[in-house]
């Protein structure tokens, strides 16, 4: 394309799911309870680790920061989202949909590193349990966070501040967020050095840990099958909420950015990344409280109390 052709964007139009605003306005009250149980539930997860000193361990610390992540990348979605769907046009700002796609980058780049380290606390816990006190002491959680986070705004987010892309009309993003693969069409020019960019992210960010992950419950299980029958169970159970979630956030993730780039702003996709966007952060909380039994004891524990004080 000629240079001297292209039309800067000044702003955005958000397509989201229908350009039918009787179909807006009933998709509105499904996504506002979506969000309403997202925020309810990871805030209460993290009330409840904290409550409960019994709970004060590696694992539950892991799992309080995937409810803060949960939790922010939620919020950095839905809200526009819900105003989208009431409004006549869903119109962002370049600054907005810029800090909209920064945010997902880093918080979901986070979440990938993260579920890899949940993986590495169960294999530990279970493969080594002798050395667990001294291999996820509280320095060594403390390191490994703050190397996940440095890890992730080197990993998925500098290479986006150091690679601006300037977009052009029509100015249109089929998708209900700023997501990288449907505001990379925009862009003026040749995209195949962001394009190369974004796979070898994506390679690093969801490949990598799904493979560090499956290897982790290899071990596990080639350690549990050891055991007998009840440990086998107990040890179980403490890994089926993880691979829950694993599932489902690795599972659409990797549809999403290992698909074909002719699909990237496709109705398809759009819809694929609901379930990691919107969908995963509203089950994961409910995941871990369900199928765990020290979540749910203190869960009664804290309410009861609340009704006592009454």
């Amino acid at each position: 394309m000629d240079s001297r052709n292209w039309t800067i964007a000044t702003e955005l139009i958000l397509l989201g799911f229908s350009t039918n605003r009787n179909v807006n306005l009933a998709l509105f009250p499904l996504f506002f309870v979506m969000y309403v149980i997202t925020f309810v539930g990871n805030g209460l997860m993290i009330f409840i680790i904290f409550f409960n000193p019994r709970l004060h361990i590696p694992m539950y610390f892991f799992l309080c920061i995937l409810s803060v992540l949960d939790l922010s990348y939620s919020s950095t979605v839905v809200p526009k989202l819900l105003e989208d769907l009431l409004s006549v046009r869903g119109l962002i700002s370049i600054r907005g949909c810029a800090m909209q796609l920064y945010m997902i980058l880093l918080l979901g780049g986070t979440e990938c590193l993260l579920l890899a380290l949940m993986a590495y606390d169960r294999y530990v816990a279970i493969c080594r349990p002798l050395h667990y006190t001294v291999l996820m002491r509280w320095s060594v959680c403390y390191i490994l966070t703050a190397f996940m986070c440095t890890a992730s705004f080197v990993i998925y987010l500098l290479p986006s501040l150091l690679m601006p892309l300037e977009l052009c009309y029509p100015n249109q993003i089929n998708h209900f967020v700023c997501e990288v693969l449907a505001v990379i069409k925009l862009a003026c020019g040749n995209i195949y050095l962001s394009e190369l960019v974004i796979f070898s992210t994506s390679f690093i960010s969801l490949l990598l840990p799904f493979v560090f992950i499956i290897v982790s419950y290899v071990c596990i299980i080639c350690s549990v099958l050891k055991v007998h029958s009840a440990g086998r169970s107990k040890a179980f159970s403490t890994c089926t909420s993880h691979i829950s979630v694993v599932s489902l956030f690795f599972g659409t993730s990797m549809i999403m950015y290992f698909g074909p780039s002719s699909q990237y702003s496709s109705n398809q996709q759009k819809y694929v990344s609901l379930f990691y966007v919107v969908v995963s952060p509203m089950l994961n909380p409910l995941i871990y409280s369900l199928n765990n039994r020290e979540v749910k004891r203190t869960f009664v524990k804290v309410f009861s109390s609340l009704d006592v004080s009454r």
